[in-house]
């Protein structure tokens, strides 16, 4: 069975989407079978894997009803690695699922078909916390955090923690935390080592080891539509990507 982890921070410019969309792509560069889910109606997760255009089936109409995760599953440029879309009507799932029971729980339903496929299947959740990313939650057995090496990272870690306490009590017992990822990371500054030291200080065990640089190419690469290992492998946000990528297969032992 696939472990599910939900890459989440409700707080926006983080690199969420940048972690969801490269860490998927090393993890399956490794052999591994994957599955990116895109919950978020931007849909960059999408576009970032070269496949933001019209779609035949979406996670929307997995929510809705209309249709299967399997169906709407799509292969994308990078071996092993496969693709749940997003559209932009999922902006408005949240008053389409108001009447709907167990709303919260529709996203897991929908996975536990597909996840006997997958080794990891990973979630990039929307920047807020909406019933998209209660779904999320729900539906994951673990949350990754990424989290940007600046002033107010651990006042924004702080509402997430709390977030995660709130889904064990009501929906998700076993809701673990995968890791708190570090991004952005600048060695020039004074002001990012001293995050670095006060994150790892508040939470040692939950830190991974691997950080993330800041890089121009990572910035470049979803423009192009693909991840940053295949538009440019042997720059510092590849090599950081692919030891991260190593870090949780260390951590998960699979």
């Amino acid at each position: 069975m696939g472990k599910i982890i939900a890459v989440a921070n409700q707080k926006g410019g983080v690199g969420k989407t940048t972690t969801a969309v490269n860490l998927s792509a090393c993890i399956a560069a490794l052999g591994k079978r994957v599955l990116l889910v895109d919950l978020d109606p931007q849909g960059n997760a999408s576009s970032g894997l070269g496949r933001g255009g019209e779609q035949e089936h979406t996670v929307y109409d997995v929510l809705i009803g209309e249709a299967e995760a399997r169906e709407a599953v799509l292969d994308t440029d990078c071996a092993g690695l496969r693709l749940l879309p997003t559209a932009i009507e999922l902006a408005g799932a949240e008053i389409e699922l108001v009447g709907v029971d167990d709303r919260e729980l529709l996203l897991k339903g929908a996975l536990e078909d597909v996840r006997g496929d997958y080794d990891y299947i990973f979630i990039d959740c929307p920047p807020s916390l909406s019933l998209l990313t209660v779904n999320a939650l729900s539906a994951a057995d673990s949350v990754l955090i990424p989290i940007q090496c600046e002033y107010y990272a651990l006042e924004g870690l702080g509402q997430l923690m709390n977030t995660i306490r709130l889904m064990r009590k009501k929906l998700n017992p076993a809701l673990a935390i995968e890791g708190i990822l570090l991004t952005m990371f600048d060695a020039r500054t004074n002001l990012c080592a001293q995050v670095v030291q006060e994150v790892r200080a508040h939470f040692p065990s939950e830190v991974f080891e691997t950080m993330i640089p800041r890089n121009i190419r990572l910035s470049e690469a979803p423009s192009y539509g693909m991840p940053i290992h295949l538009y440019d492998g042997r720059c510092i946000g590849a090599k950081a990507y692919g030891e991260l990528a190593k870090e949780l297969i260390e951590r998960n032992g699979v």
